[in-house]
């Protein structure tokens, strides 16, 4: 049985996002969204200019480096672990940045609709039961 931290919305193990840059809340290079991620960042999402341009207009500027956290800022191309309900935002205005189903954390269901997520993969195969 797959531990629930470690599960992705497809129920299968939740697989690695992104090492370079290395990503994640905990930076694993996974999207784990534990008790302590209150920002859910559950959504494996591949950057585009559009994405980053509206995060940044936002107010969540993934575009620029802040060391303290790790994080050496985004360019297109990039996997990142992006929270929920900022992803759903931009998909909301038809710029969202498409989603690995494999590597999005489950959590991510609390948020936004599988439907959705779905609607934005780039992951999945005709038959999304060989992902587990």
């Amino acid at each position: 049985m797959i531990d629930r931290m470690e599960r992705n919305v497809l129920g299968g193990e939740l697989g690695k996002c992104g090492t370079d840059p290395v990503t994640g809340y905990y930076r694993t290079g996974r999207c784990r969204a534990g008790p302590e991620d209150r920002g859910n960042h559950s959504i494996c999402a591949v950057m585009t200019s559009d994405f980053l341009v509206h995060q940044r207009l936002l107010g969540n500027n993934l575009l620029a480096a802040q060391p303290q956290w790790q994080f050496p800022g985004l360019r297109p191309g990039d996997r990142w672990c992006v929270v929920a309900a900022r992803w759903l935002q931009s998909a909301a205005v038809g710029v969202a940045a498409p989603v690995v189903l494999a590597c999005t954390h489950e959590r991510a269901l609390e948020v936004v609709p599988l439907e959705v997520l779905r609607r934005h993969a780039v992951d999945v195969p005709d038959d999304p039961g060989a992902l587990g």
